[in-house]
């Protein structure tokens, strides 16, 4: 297998170098993807939770008696 490279662009020269990553540079790149998965993991659930809050509520409101367009009314 190949390793991964990066691509060094010198502005005042105009050379440009592709550079194979080092072993902490790739062990440094999949921690990153890692936590990066987490946080949107964590985006994606916070936001389900958002959702499911609001259905409840409209929900709620519902059964109290609040006619449709009154709901979009209030949650808007």
């Amino acid at each position: 297998m190949t390793r991964p490279k990066r691509i060094e662009v010198n502005c005042t020269t105009g050379v440009v170098s592709e550079i194979e990553l080092t072993d902490a540079e790739i062990e440094q790149r999949e921690a990153d993807a890692v936590i990066a998965e987490m946080e949107r993991a964590e985006r994606e659930s916070a936001a389900q939770a958002v959702a499911d809050a609001k259905l409840s509520a409209q929900a709620k409101l519902a059964a109290l008696g609040l006619t449709a367009a009154e709901i979009t009314a209030l949650t808007k």
